[in-house]
């Protein structure tokens, strides 16, 4: 059978646990190496904190790379449109000459044989 405890049996052991955990916690502040164990905390918490800013440094040091990588070959390629569209306006241009001197030498011919019509006409 099991015997169940009373409110009172109860009350008074959360009491002692309770003034059990408080002398624990006093003895364990005035322990001659607490200030040691706090020290070493404090340097360990300090080398956490700069091993993460120097992670955090990294980062940053490696995402200016890349946007400056992507700046850079944004103005590469924009540099190659440039060139691209420059070549196809001088091949444009080339051949617009190309039609202009055409017409130009089929008019010549043209008013050279209207002259040596002329000529005829005349002669006859």
């Amino acid at each position: 059978m099991t015997k169940f405890k009373e409110y009172s049996d109860r009350r008074s052991d959360a009491s002692n646990a309770k003034a059990a955990l408080l002398e624990k916690f006093k003895s364990a502040t005035a322990a001659p190496d607490l200030a040691v164990k706090l020290a070493v905390r404090a340097e360990v918490a300090r080398a956490r904190d700069a091993r993460r800013a120097a992670r955090d440094a990294e980062k940053l040091q490696i995402a200016a790379a890349e946007a400056a990588a992507v700046v850079e070959e944004d103005v590469r390629r924009q540099a190659a449109e440039a060139a691209a569209i420059e070549a196809s306006q001088r091949a444009q241009d080339r051949r617009i000459a190309l039609v202009l001197s055409d017409e130009a030498a089929r008019k010549t011919a043209r008013d050279l044989r209207y002259a040596k019509r002329k000529a005829a006409q005349l002669v006859a």
